[in-house]
């Protein structure tokens, strides 16, 4: 994206709150959110091209607050300035015929304080132009299945106290999966805002070795408990667990989290789980719904203890409880586990006999009280005998307890991480993802 245009944005964003703080009545309080982009999509299907082109979009979050109610009105973001004062003059409108009918709300939080922040990383993407042959040259012989998606993302706040924020990243994901002639896929996700060669050439490298190891006939395994290898991307998607119903402070006071017994000291996890929120990394804006900016790190479980909890200024009024910049539904943002001491070359002869697993999906709390995960093997998941990759898994089912495998059964981690993207594009492409490691468990439950 051109600095100009960029610049344009940010002069047009600014106005507006300006605009709106001109128009403020005096018992009026207004919080404004930004959500841009200008992005790059192209879909593959059998290493071609299905469909491609760009997206500029943007819209407009306008909550204005009176007498302890409030309400909201989204609409479009131009950059046009005329288009975009109408239409957020009309919201203003609505807002005040609308807020008068609401009820109270009693742990509404105010626009308070003034800080400011702007945040904007440059990238080394690909030209447009670039991106089919680059990503093509090296799986054009393969049946490769993908989307690829670059460009500038804004994310921007401003309310009626003087805070404001401005966060611009120029970034890439690439989601993709090459299938076997039996149907079965190894799935990879490569992402960053420098488009890196032998970095793409190493991942398809390996995606490749693992393909030929998919043409081997299946097997299938009984039910049971086997020592399991969790590759990074695997292991993000059980931290994805701890967004719903575990590190929030709502959840644990409600009752309804995980890690209700870490909390209460009745249980811990294994001395090598260290987890917390690093946002230094830049990949996500500090600021949440409300313009308050997180510290640039937070721990939150450090050597198997829970240290923090994820607090929003709307839990703290009602629980009484210290804030800490969390987002409104409290989920993890930027989330690290520390790495452990497990080298690359010594995952499979440390595993021995058992899974190795790449993917998992269709992940769900079987027993959120007790923190019992259940979920799917998917893509690229092995039987390992003797330190060597044997067979192809049939899937299967798991059900087993964080207590567990990041507890008593957790062996090792991997001395290296790997960033899992968020690669989501619904409604607009999503910021950030996880820094993890892989792990090695002992006797982890299979149910199915």
């Amino acid at each position: 994206m051109k600095v100009e245009e960029l610049s344009a944005l940010e002069v047009s964003f600014n106005r507006l709150i300006e605009s709106l703080l001109i128009k403020k009545l005096e018992n009026e309080q207004f919080t404004v959110r930004l959500s841009s982009e200008i992005s790059q999509f192209t879909r593959f299907n059998h290493a071609k091209v299905r469909q491609t082109g760009s997206v500029a979009d943007g819209w407009i979050e306008l909550t204005l607050m009176k007498d302890q109610r409030n309400s909201v009105r989204q609409f479009p973001f131009t950059g046009n300035w005329q288009v975009d004062w109408e239409l957020a003059y009309t919201a203003l409108q609505e807002l005040r015929d609308e807020i008068i009918l609401l009820p109270i709300d009693p742990y509404l939080v105010l626009p308070s304080g003034n800080n400011t922040s702007r945040e904007v990383n440059s990238g080394n993407l690909l030209a447009a132009e670039a991106v089919v042959s680059t990503v093509l040259e090296l799986v054009a012989e393969l049946d490769f299945t993908g989307i690829y998606a670059g460009g500038v993302v804004i994310k921007a706040y401003g309310d009626s106290s003087g805070k404001k924020h401005w966060f611009a990243t120029e970034y890439f994901t690439l989601d993709y999966s090459l299938f076997s002639t039996s149907g079965q896929a190894v799935k990879g996700t490569f992402a960053g805002s420098d488009w890196d060669k032998s970095t793409y050439i190493a991942k398809i490298s390996e995606a490749k070795k693992q393909l030929e190891l998919l043409n081997h006939p299946a097997k299938e395994l009984p039910r049971g408990q086997y020592r399991t290898y969790f590759a990074p991307a695997a292991v993000a998607d059980l931290l994805l667990m701890l967004s719903w119903g575990s590190v929030s402070e709502a959840d644990i006071q409600q009752g309804n989290s995980s890690l209700a017994a870490l909390w209460r000291k009745e249980k811990q996890l294994s001395p090598a789980f260290n987890l917390k929120e690093n946002f230094q990394r830049g990949l996500v804006p500090r600021f949440n719904e409300l313009g308050e900016i997180a510290a640039p790190e937070l721990p939150i479980i450090e050597k198997g203890h829970l240290v923090n909890t994820l607090v929003n200024s709307r839990t703290a009024k009602e629980y009484q409880k210290p804030a800490n910049g969390a987002n409104g539904s409290e989920t993890l943002r930027a989330p690290e586990i520390s790495p452990g001491n497990l080298g690359f070359e010594q995952i499979l002869p440390s595993l021995d006999r058992g899974l190795y697993l790449s993917n998992l999906h269709y992940l769900n709390w079987s027993d959120r009280h007790t923190g019992r995960v259940t979920g799917m093997t998917r893509y690229a998941c092995f039987w390992v005998e003797n330190g060597e990759i044997v067979a192809p898994i049939e899937n299967l089912r798991f059900d087993e307890s964080l207590y567990r495998f990041w507890g008593e059964n957790l062996i090792d981690l991997t001395n290296f991480q790997d960033f899992i993207p968020e690669v989501g594009t619904y409604e607009s492409r999503q910021l950030g993802g996880s820094l993890v490691p892989g792990m090695l468990v002992e006797d982890f439950t299979y149910t199915l």
